[in-house]
């Protein structure tokens, strides 16, 4: 049985998986669900992830949640280049150091952006408060700084010369954002130069092509159909507001 591969590229998990299999020419296939209409609580994915969230993976008789977690065990199995996961102690703990760090931080913050500025006013039919939308930018901006500053500092990227794991999962949740509208680069130019680099490492047409969906997100949301999303509607207020 091939290696299925459960994902949405409107997800930054999902697209750092992705990107990573096609880089590394991992043979896999694309299994699409999509979040936003609620396939993850299907009978059949409920077997491949009982967490019902993707990305996830079955490799034959195996399950695996979790894209950090999916990274790793793919960079085990095809043996991908040393710089994704690097075995040197050192170079391995920053990737580790940053991969424990974004979960609660980069990835909640940037999150948070998205759903204020896009998806909550379309669910809820109204603008999310000011007062709201302000925290949330402030908080992202703390923890962009912290990627500049603690992650990356003079290096071109988080573990050193060459791009990793760590880079990869950065610059998908830095990403989201920006699909929101908010251009998170502007006035950073040492963030502007690492994505570039990062872009360039990855290669421009597989990265552009996993970003697609993202920033055309404005357009899609504005087509949504907002009834099929009032199952989130509950957790949102709980969550955000």
């Amino acid at each position: 049985m091939a290696l299925e591969i459960y994902l949405d590229l409107f997800s930054q998990p999902c697209r750092s998986v992705y990107i990573f299999a096609k880089k590394n020419k991992i043979p896999f296939e694309f299994k699409k669900i999509a979040l936003l209409e609620g396939e993850q609580y299907g009978e059949d994915f409920g077997k491949i992830n009982m967490m019902r969230k993707a990305p996830a993976i079955r490799d034959g008789d195996f399950c695996l949640a979790e894209s950090v977690a999916i990274m790793q065990y793919l960079a085990e199995k095809f043996q991908t280049p040393d710089h994704w996961y690097p075995r040197d102690l050192h170079q391995r703990a920053r990737v580790n150091e940053f991969l424990s760090w974004q979960h609660m931080a980069l990835r909640w913050h940037g999150s948070k952006i998205f759903w204020l500025k896009l998806l909550i006013p379309k669910i809820l039919g109204s603008e999310v408060p000011q007062d709201k939308m302000d925290n949330a930018l402030e908080d992202l901006n703390g923890s962009l700084k912290l990627v500049e500053d603690k992650f990356l500092q003079d290096r071109p990227f988080i573990a050193g010369e060459h791009i990793s794991l760590a880079d990869l999962v950065a610059i998908v949740e830095i990403m989201q954002p920006v699909g929101s509208g908010l251009d998170v680069f502007e006035s950073r130019p040492r963030l502007s130069a690492w994505r570039e680099r990062v872009r360039v490492a990855i290669g421009t047409e597989l990265f552009d092509e996993a970003h697609r969906d993202i920033l055309a997100s404005r357009e899609m949301v504005k087509n949504m159909d907002a009834s099929k999303m009032q199952v989130f509607k509950p957790k949102i207020v709980k969550l955000f507001l």
